[in-house]
């Protein structure tokens, strides 16, 4: 029977309208994915022997049993990102005399050949095969090596779990934030804790039976769960959800731009990849983190340019370079009705430029690391405001791919096309150059000054920069309805 679905699934995808091109992207993808897998074997089979350069007096297997809970948070949040669940038509299988348990194990098992349960082996074969010419005991090695195919295993099918609720992902990422807190400030022994469970795994062989055990859990509850949900009256029962309203009257303020921000905050609440996007903003304030804790930025003070750009401007880039493909779905209607399409223009910029103040403001207590980080990010967050607002909505007349709003924000490339690519190029290298060629030839405050005044000169041009980029997107209209109507772009 599994050989029928791979047949049917076969034929699906050989048939489908858009085959050309998921061909010509599952070869690139292919080639990526033999590219990391190399890499992986690489890393696995170097691990051991750079683990005992840099810790000589510490046993290898113990270093890497020390920082396994870590690789395990960051895997699950990496999967919800990136792993696509395995999708598989059951519809027509519900009137045919096929057993629903031998759909879910078909779907079940069809999600353990994933990409990314191979990609973490590739890294731990090598690293067992290094540990067996080494002389390590056999029968340790071996059971050791299947604890770690278990979690891997384990890691797949939790992420079936955690997929169905954004709250759970969020539960992982406290979790990771709380373990590396405790861990920095050394609060507890956190990492000694995990080192002795983990190295319990090669010490006792017996040890197995503890992911074993969470593996079968896993798929039992998936399982369960799954073939509960196998039958045809669910698909044609009417959904009944209670309509959550939120008073926007405080809106009415803006004027004319009223109606479309409304529409914009509501498509942002209720939608999962656009609330995504938020989430992931406000997360990214502690990007800088990254470079204000690491000394080797220290001297490329053009890098905090970088930062300073990404951190007040992320829901610009992230929300930004997709207008207007976020109301692809009733773009056509819209563009039909009597709708002034520079308030509507107006609405977007109003609401990123609100995005902007906000995330300045979170970023102040970056004063921490001295007056020019605070200096950096407000001149960044004002160049933003007055030069890559106008950019981002000049690069949006190129996009006519539209988006399903439903999926999530990572691992979905609905709505990608050139522009995205070209628009990081005038959003951070231009601010970059701008700043380290002033700052090497005059100073880091003339730098930061002419940064602020760009940004200013912008905001106060941004109406005649409106009327061109309006009259831009009047001329693309119709382009763009079209590309929005297309299901398969």
């Amino acid at each position: 029977m599994f050989k029928n679905f791979i047949k049917l699934e076969w034929k699906a995808i050989t048939r489908s309208s858009s085959f050309g091109k998921q061909l010509a992207v599952k070869i690139f993808m292919i080639f990526l994915g033999i590219w990391m897998l190399f890499g992986a074997v690489s890393m696995g089979a170097g691990m051991f022997f750079a683990l005992k350069k840099f810790f000589p007096d510490v046993d290898p297997v113990q270093k890497v049993s020390e920082y396994l809970i870590y690789w395990i948070l960051f895997e699950l949040v990496f999967r919800y990102f990136m792993q696509k669940l395995p999708v598989m038509d059951v519809k027509p299988m519900l009137i045919l005399p096929v057993k629903k348990d031998i759909v879910t194990k078909y779907i079940l098992g069809k999600s353990g050949l994933s990409f990314f349960n191979f990609i973490s082996l590739f890294i731990f074969i090598p690293f067992a095969v290094v540990l067996l010419f080494q002389g390590y005991a056999v029968v340790n090695v071996i059971f050791w090596f299947l604890s770690i195919v278990c979690i891997i295993l384990s890691l797949n099918y939790i992420n079936f779990i955690i997929n169905k609720s954004d709250k759970a992902l969020f539960i992982i990422a406290g979790i990771a934030l709380v373990l590396y807190g405790v861990h920095y400030f050394n609060l507890a022994p956190v990492t000694e804790n995990f080192r002795i469970a983990f190295y319990t795994l090669y010490k006792y062989p017996a040890a197995f039976v503890a992911p074993l055990a969470v593996l079968l859990g896993t798929y039992g509850s998936n399982f369960n769960y799954l073939r509960n949900r196998i039958y045809l009256d669910a698909s044609i029962k009417e959904k009944i959800s209670e309509v959550e309203t939120k008073d926007m009257s405080w809106t009415k303020r803006f004027g004319a731009i009223a109606p479309f921000l409304r529409l914009d905050l509501k498509l942002i609440w209720r939608n999962k990849r656009t609330k995504m996007q938020v989430f992931m903003s406000l997360l990214m304030i502690f990007y800088g983190l990254i470079f204000y804790l690491n000394d080797q930025f220290s001297s490329m003070s053009y890098m905090m340019v970088f930062c300073g750009i990404f951190i007040t401007g992320i829901f610009l880039m992230n929300f930004g370079q997709f207008i207007p493909a976020w109301d692809s779905e009733y773009y056509s209607m819209m563009m039909s009705q009597n709708i002034p399409l520079r308030k509507y223009l107006e609405s977007k910029a109003g609401l990123i430029s609100v995005s902007i103040l906000v995330m300045t403001i979170l970023s102040v207590p970056y004063v921490y690391f001295g007056w020019q980080a605070l200096a950096i990010n407000v001149s960044c967050a004002l160049y933003n405001l007055g030069v890559n607002i106008p950019v981002v909505l000049y690069f949006g007349s190129k996009n006519k791919k539209r988006i399903d709003l439903a999926k999530s924000a990572m691992g979905n490339t609905q709505g990608m096309s050139a522009a995205q690519l070209i628009v990081g190029l005038p959003l951070f290298c231009i601010p970059m150059i701008i700043y380290a060629g002033l700052n090497y030839l005059v100073s880091l405050e003339v730098a930061l000054a002419v940064l602020s005044v760009l940004g200013i000169i912008g905001f106060l041009l941004r109406k005649p920069l409106l009327d061109k980029i309006t009259e831009l997107y009047r001329k693309k209209k119709y382009v763009m309805i079209a590309g929005f109507k297309e299901q398969n772009n």
